[in-house]
């Protein structure tokens, strides 16, 4: 894929715009990264594009944190199943057409979206959380594979747990660095994700990493309430540009 000079400069915007979000809340670079590319591009390239960066930044993340895990049972049943639905996410990256992975994405914005608005205070107490955890991994993991983003499962179910940043961190960590894996290999085997998608997805790390600090700088400046809100209108403009384009085609 060659890609031109203005198209390089909206994949850095992109990405570093999802570096300021990660930097800011411990997670959730693609929530922004992997819609926004999408809109310019499709979703399989914008999947291709965050392969690289999911998986390195959380190892680093989950290492710095893997003291702060959950009790293992939790562990094991919440990232077991995320990895499995990962590769059925990736069967549905690989055999869905363009319009149908626009509107998955879509759907995985709005249902985010609609949950931090509809349930801003809602908790989940430990022992239901752990009853819940190998659906809500599971369908973090399809959503992960298929589009990319699995904020509406993943983040979600933990921050209606109330964890504590570290935990928090280091839970996430370890479920995107494991669906990161998996989502690699199955899309190598099937020849969707080449050496040069590797390279792309590589060099994708640097704008990421280089506007972390800022969006870390920003939280310290900005109430959490008001950084969330303007991220939650952002992405309502973008998945209806997603609908959009999903329907107009």
């Amino acid at each position: 894929m060659t890609l031109e000079p203005v198209q390089l400069a909206i994949i850095f915007a992109c990405l570093a715009a999802g570096g300021i979000l990660k930097g800011a809340t411990g997670a959730g670079a693609p929530i922004l990264a992997v819609p926004a590319v999408a809109i310019i591009f499709d979703v399989k390239f914008a999947v291709m594009v965050m392969l690289m960066p999911n998986l390195l930044t959380n190892i680093w993340q989950g290492w710095s944190f893997r003291r702060h895990l959950l009790p293992p049972r939790f562990v094991l049943s919440f990232v077991g199943a995320g990895m499995l639905g990962a590769l059925l996410g990736t069967l549905i990256l690989a055999y869905f057409s363009q319009k149908s992975l626009d509107l998955v994405v879509a759907g995985a914005v709005v249902l985010y979206v609609a949950l931090r608005l509809a349930r801003p205070d809602w908790k989940i107490s430990y022992p239901v959380a752990t009853r819940l955890s190998l659906p809500a991994g599971l369908a973090a993991g399809v959503l992960q594979g298929a589009a990319g983003l699995s904020a509406p499962a993943s983040i979600t179910f933990l921050n209606a747990m109330r964890l504590d940043r570290q935990m928090f961190i280091a839970t996430i960590s370890l479920l995107f660095t494991g669906m990161s894996f998996f989502q690699i290999l199955s899309l190598s085997y099937l020849g969707i994700f080449s050496v040069q998608s590797a390279l792309i997805s590589l060099l994708a790390m640097l704008p990421i990493l280089a506007f972390m600090p800022v969006g870390a700088a920003l939280a310290c400046r900005l109430s959490r309430e008001s950084f969330d809100r303007t991220i939650l209108i952002l992405l309502c403009f973008v998945a209806a540009k997603l609908v959009y384009d999903a329907l107009m085609t």
